[in-house]
């Protein structure tokens, strides 16, 4: 029953996650793309310290956008803040990834191949550790950068090779899966935490400040435009993360550190070239063609090296025999040692229950899938199976195959 209960727990947070994620991201693309559009002409009667505005038309009607960098006019009616969408995420983000991984430290987080940690328990509290770490780090580079009046390309470089640096010491001691995912976790934490931290309060000290007919102070104003641009080149990678853990052959291969840097550039580079690209369109910049060629070329890169290595022809079974079948006894101890802790008659993960013949060839496919091909099951081969092993499950769906 509780596996039972945590499936229905982790379907609804994931659901509730994916909900609050596309606010947060929505409205995030939307006003860069409004700051990337502005016209001086386009909003009129803005009084001082107009940043512009922007004509848009959208559900059958007309709107007009207006920026104000310092105190507006006047405020009427109310001032819509956007702050809940960054925290629900996060927050049903992190519950997921409680109830996903950390409850399961042993199965999803703990590789022993990769690192043999003492206790799940450490394994959980470390995940904890690099999430809070990386916005630590984060955020002192942000302060340190602007204290000494380094230009963004250089603060970005950095926090750049920070995530790089924390990226390859998670794929030194969890599973492939889980540094996928822990990687992203330390992006969104610190993309949240700058709208808790800076962004928000930056904003009330100028509403503040608005409300009381005092001078806005500019720097408030400044921190939370540089979180902001933080935020937005952070999410592509943040969501190539989340999706990375239905994909082993991504997670699961020998070059997965390799793999998570490529693609996860490739998607700051996309983002790059969409926020530049309106610039250019309003003949404020140059094309920026060349960054969305750099991105497609990392993926292309990715592809190549994820690409699988064909096995020799001919290539005998665990036997030492050419024998395409594999004896339904055979299977069936491979799932008595490897799958029925999670796939028996007491506990059956994502409903799936594998200890009966039947069961194996009605599921054939996709054990196939998970066992041979991307090879995340036993999910980070807590159980120890072996190459043999493995090539015995390969042999036996072969062997169905040619009978089909």
């Amino acid at each position: 029953m509780e596996s039972y209960f945590l499936d229905w727990a982790n379907l609804l947070l994931r659901w509730l996650h994916v909900i609050t994620a596309v606010a947060w991201i929505g409205a995030s693309f939307y006003f860069v793309f409004l700051d990337s559009n502005l016209e001086p002409d386009a909003a009129p009667n803005q009084g001082t310290g107009g940043a512009g505005g922007i004509w848009s038309v959208h559900g059958g009607g007309f709107y007009n956008a207006r920026k104000w960098m310092q105190s507006p006019p006047g405020v009427a009616g109310h001032l819509h803040w956007f702050y809940w969408e960054s925290y629900a995420t996060w927050i049903s983000g992190f519950l997921l990834l409680a109830v996903s991984y950390l409850w399961h430290a042993q199965a999803y987080l703990i590789d022993p191949r990769v690192f043999a940690w003492q206790s799940p328990g450490l394994a959980a509290a470390s995940v904890v550790g690099f999430l809070v770490g990386f916005w630590l780090l984060y955020d002192q580079i942000c302060r340190i950068g602007r204290r000494l009046a380094l230009n963004e390309r250089a603060i970005g470089l950095l926090i750049a090779l920070v995530v790089v640096g924390l990226a390859y010491w998670t794929s030194q001691l969890f599973s492939g899966r889980a540094a996928f995912l822990i990687t992203g976790a330390m992006m969104a934490t610190a993309m949240s935490a700058n709208v808790l931290f800076w962004i928000i309060p930056g904003q009330r000290k100028m509403v503040a400040a608005m409300r009381a007919g005092q001078p806005m102070d500019p720097e408030p104003g400044l921190i939370g435009k540089q979180r902001s641009i933080h935020n937005t080149y952070f999410t592509l990678p943040v969501i190539l993360t989340m999706l990375s853990n239905h994909y082993g052959f991504l997670t699961q291969h020998d070059h997965r550190f390799s793999l998570l840097v490529l693609l996860m550039a490739a998607g700051a580079a996309i983002r790059v070239y969409f926020v530049q690209r309106h610039a250019w369109h309003r003949g404020r910049g140059g094309n920026p063609i060349w960054v969305a060629a750099v991105g497609a070329t990392l993926i292309l890169v990715a592809v190549v090296v994820a690409m699988p290595k064909r096995q020799p022809t001919g290539q005998t079974g665990a036997q030492g025999t050419s024998s395409v079948t594999a004896p339904p006894s055979a299977i069936m101890t491979i799932a008595q040692q490897h799958c029925l802790q999670c796939h028996g008659p007491a506990v059956q993960m994502k409903g799936l229950r594998l200890d009966s013949p039947q069961a194996w060839l009605d599921h054939a496919g996709g054990i196939h899938q998970q066992v041979v091909i991307s090879q995340a099951m036993p999910m980070g081969n807590s159980t120890g199976m072996t190459a043999q092993e493995r090539q015995i499950v390969a042999s036996w769906f072969k062997s169905i195959e040619q009978i089909k």
